[in-house]
């Protein structure tokens, strides 16, 4: 049996791994990628720790997965609305370059 600390360190990495590509990618598409990555280490974690608090014989382990399907659904909704919205932007600039589109002006 795989302990909860073994989730929770792989769930820390992929992380930084999605915090690290946010803060030096360049492409709006990478950006949605790393949020991406983010999201599903908060994820892992909430299950890995429902799983926990099962195995210890709680009531209340669903509430992480529960929260798991909640955030799978916000995930879902940001990458339809924000790809639209890239599509639209590179349709219009012929590029998705985050400092150039911090020049946007509507």
């Amino acid at each position: 049996m795989v302990s909860t600390e073994y989730y929770i360190a792989l769930s820390s990495i992929i992380f930084v791994i999605g915090a690290v590509g946010v803060l030096t990618r360049r492409s709006a598409i990478m950006v949605f990628l790393s949020v991406e990555l983010m999201l599903n280490a908060a994820n892992l974690a909430l299950v890995a720790f429902a799983r926990q608090w099962s195995a210890a014989g709680s009531m209340t382990a669903l509430n992480g997965q529960a929260a798991v399907f909640i955030i799978l659904a916000i995930a879902a909704a940001e990458v339809a609305v924000g790809l639209g919205i890239l599509v639209a932007i590179f349709r219009y600039r012929s590029s998705t370059d985050i400092d150039a589109l911090s020049e946007v002006r509507l």
